[in-house]
C-alpha cells in the first residue's frame, strides 16, 4: 500500500464515510440514490476515498452489507477509492469476506479498501441472530489472520486451511494459467481503543480510528499504534486515519440544526429506542430532561458543525493533537442535501483539486 498524500491546502488527506443514513421521511430507495450521488460528488471534488459502514436493525442506517453498495459504486465512479469502513468481521466467515472483496477488486482493480472492525454494529439480540457467538470479539485477531491468509494464499503448509482457496484470488489465476492480479484490497484495522491500535501496529496495517462514537483517547491510541508498529509487505511506516462526524454549511445555524438531529439519534439509542434521524423541527420541539439535554449538547458538539472555516479549525486541532495522516468526514444530519453541502463546503475551504 502506498499512502495517499494531502491535496489542496489541507494538511491531511480528506475522505468520506457514509453510514447510509436514511432519515425519517426518506425511503431506502431514495437514500441509496443519494449515496451514489454523494460518492460521485466526493470523486469530483477530489476526496481520496468513500467508505460505507455495516449496521444492522437501525431505521436510520441502511447498509447491512456495505460490500453490496460498494459493488454498485464501482460502476458509478472511476477514480475514488471505495471500501467498507467497516466490515464487522465477527459477524462473518473470513473466507466469505475474502471472496467478496476479491470480486470487488476484480471489478475496480486497485481501488478497494477493506476496513475490519470487531463490534457487532447492532444490539445484542440482532447480534445473536447473526450467529455471533459469545466471545466473538476475543477471536478477532485470529479471524483477521485467516482473512489475510485467504486473500494472499499465505497459509503455512501445516495450516488446516492450506487447501482452501478464496475465488477470485491468486490460486484461481494459477489454476487457469493466467497472470495473478497485481492489485488486492487494502486491509485496514478499525477501532477506537488501545486493543485495535496495538493489533493494527503488530500486523503492519493502516489504522482507522473512529472518533464519532464517543469521547475516546485518540492520542494514546495513536501513540500505541506507532510504538507497536511492525513494517509489513504492504506498509513500511505507520499510517493513520481519523474519522469524525461533520456538518458544514454556509449558515452555522443550519449546520447546528442538522448536527442536533444526529445527536437526537444517539440519545434515542441510550434510551433503548431505534436509532432514527428525526427532522430538525421535531428535535427542536422535544422537551428534554436536564440529563437528556446534556447528552444532546455533548453529541451536537462532538459532531463538528459550523461554517467551513469553523469546521476546518476543529479538524486541524484534532490533526495537531493526534498527528494523523488522513481525516475522514462522517457525513451527519437529517438532510441528504446537508450532507452533500458538507462535502462542497470543506472542499471549497481546502481548495481540493476538482476532477
Amino acid at each position: 500500500m502506498i499512502p495517499a498524500r494531502p491535496s489542496g491546502t489541507a494538511p491531511f488527506v480528506l475522505s468520506v464515510l457514509d453510514n447510509a443514513h436514511t432519515a425519517v421521511g426518506q425511503t431506502v430507495e431514495e437514500a441509496f440514490g443519494e449515496i451514489i450521488a454523494l460518492a460521485q460528488l466526493a470523486e469530483r471534488r477530489g476526496y481520496e476515498r468513500f467508505w460505507m459502514s455495516e449496521h444492522h436493525a437501525m431505521p436510520a442506517a441502511a447498509t447491512s452489507s456495505p460490500q453490496l453498495m460498494v459493488a454498485r459504486l464501482t460502476g458509478e465512479t472511476d477514480r475514488i477509492r471505495l471500501g467498507a469502513g467497516g466490515v464487522m468481521l465477527p459477524n462473518h466467515a473470513p473466507l466469505v469476506i475474502a471472496e467478496q472483496f476479491g470480486m470487488l477488486d476484480a471489478l475496480a482493480p486497485g481501488r478497494i479498501d477493506l476496513g475490519l472492525g470487531r463490534a457487532p454494529g447492532t444490539d445484542l439480540p440482532t447480534a445473536m441472530a447473526l450467529r455471533r457467538h459469545h466471545g466473538a470479539n476475543d477471536d478477532f485477531p485470529q479471524q483477521v489472520l485467516e482473512l489475510l491468509g485467504f486473500l494472499g494464499e499465505e497459509f503455512p503448509d501445516d495450516h488446516p486451511y492450506r487447501n482452501v482457496h478464496a475465488v477470485p484470488g491468486p490460486w484461481q489465476a494459477d489454476q487457469n494459467r493466467v497472470p495473478r492480479s497485481t492489485t488486492a484490497p487494502d486491509v485496514w484495522v478499525l477501532g477506537s481503543s488501545p486493543y485495535s491500535a496495538r493489533l493494527a501496529g503488530q500486523l503492519g496495517r493502516p489504522y482507522a480510528f473512529a472518533l464519532q462514537f464517543g469521547d475516546a483517547d485518540v492520542v494514546s491510541a495513536m501513540r500505541l499504534y506507532r510504538e507497536s508498529f511492525q513494517p509489513s509487505a504492504v506498509l513500511s511506516e505507520p499510517y493513520v486515519l481519523l474519522s469524525v462526524g461533520v456538518v458544514a454549511d454556509d449558515d452555522p445555524a443550519e449546520a447546528r440544526r442538522q448536527a442536533a438531529s444526529s445527536a437526537m439519534a444517539m440519545l434515542r439509542m441510550f434510551q433503548r429506542k431505534p436509532y432514527s434521524l428525526l427532522p430538525p423541527e421535531e428535535v427542536e420541539g422535544y422537551v428534554a430532561t436536564a440529563q437528556e439535554q446534556e447528552v444532546l449538547e455533548m453529541y451536537t458538539r462532538r459532531f463538528l458543525n459550523g461554517t467551513g472555516p469553523e469546521v476546518a479549525t476543529a479538524l486541524e486541532r484534532l490533526h495537531a493533537q493526534a498527528e494523523v495522516d488522513e481525516v475522514m468526514l462522517v457525513v451527519m444530519g437529517h438532510s441528504r442535501r446537508a450532507q452533500a453541502r458538507t462535502l462542497e463546503v470543506i472542499a471549497d475551504h481546502y481548495e481540493l483539486p476538482a476532477r
